[in-house]
């Protein structure tokens, strides 16, 4: 199937690994990713507390592109960019003055008709488990993973419409797909804290930290995430939080397509994984050596 694809600015950046890994996942379930041309930023973080109107008009921009080609579906990556695009998807669906607006200041008619999904519910729900799981030739078998989340996956619930606001399971679905184990934990759709790790850093390193802690404490031995900024502030904010708290945490964190590319036979280095502050590669190899040890 052919989808609208939105990388948005993070994955041509720090989260080069999600957009390797997600492009070499959507080869192998036949996932056609037609990458929105002349793309521009979706104004998260930024956008929307300054100018409401500017806010929805930047990603129902991407979002005009993508409807104009006649495609049914934009596949989002990033947890950021797909919650603006959702938002400016529902704010013309509810008010047409509204859509009057946007299509003028964009200068593009914007009707809102193709579904805005994050990456990760294509994979869990659009793609479905069972191809997922045909796909699997190195299941990843005992590995225990923290699927975490974030805020924005599953709030506002009216715009994010996750299958569970507090307790969702897509991720957790696709980590047993893949030979995983997604161990139970509390914190999966807690704030990593954003921005705040730089604006207001003991605040946002405090929340990374019960973060770390409660995953640790839960038995897991690695966490997946399908968000850029959750990514940078767990994986990168480790080595500050053990000198701050005196700690040793060395948990490391995938992106969900990465943990699925690996299970799919790719080798780490094919999604850049040696490009992660905690070092990610040991930890795929001591699963796939359990597995060869189990087999025989």
């Amino acid at each position: 199937m052919k989808y609208a694809y939105y990388p948005g600015c993070s994955l041509d950046a720090t989260g080069i690994e999600y957009n390797l890994s997600t492009k070499l996942v959507a080869k192998n379930l036949e996932m056609e990713l037609w990458e929105i041309p002349d793309w521009n930023c979706c104004g998260a973080s930024s956008a929307h507390l300054t100018d409401h109107l500017f806010s929805l008009a930047l990603p129902a921009r991407n979002l005009a592109i993508a409807e104009k080609e006649g495609l049914d579906t934009v596949a989002i990556p990033c947890a950021a960019c797909f919650l603006r695009s959702k938002a400016a998807s529902e704010a013309v669906k509810s008010s047409p003055e509204m859509q009057q607006k946007i299509s003028d200041v964009i200068e593009m008619d914007f009707q809102g008709k193709s579904e805005v999904l994050s990456m990760l519910d294509i994979m869990g729900k659009k793609i479905g488990l069972e191809k997922i799981k045909n796909q699997v030739t190195k299941p990843l078998t005992d590995m225990k993973v923290a699927c975490y989340y974030g805020c924005l996956l599953v709030r506002p619930p009216k715009i994010a419409q996750s299958d569970d606001t507090e307790m969702p399971m897509v991720m957790d679905n696709i980590m047993e797909a893949i030979g995983a184990e997604p161990v139970p934990w509390s914190f999966k759709t807690e704030c990593c804290g954003a921005s705040h790790v730089v604006t207001k850093p003991e605040i946002g390193k405090e929340m990374i930290y019960e973060i770390i802690k409660n995953a640790q404490n839960s038995g897991a031995e690695a966490i997946a995430t399908a968000c850029p900024l959750c990514m940078l502030n767990l994986d990168m904010r480790q080595k500050q939080i053990n000198a701050r708290k005196g700690t040793n945490f060395n948990i490391p964190i995938y992106y969900f397509t990465e943990l699925m590319a690996m299970s799919f036979g790719y080798q780490p280095k094919d999604v850049g994984m040696e490009k992660h502050f905690v070092p990610a590669e040991g930890l795929i190899q001591e699963v796939f050596g359990r597995s060869r040890r189990e087999e025989a």
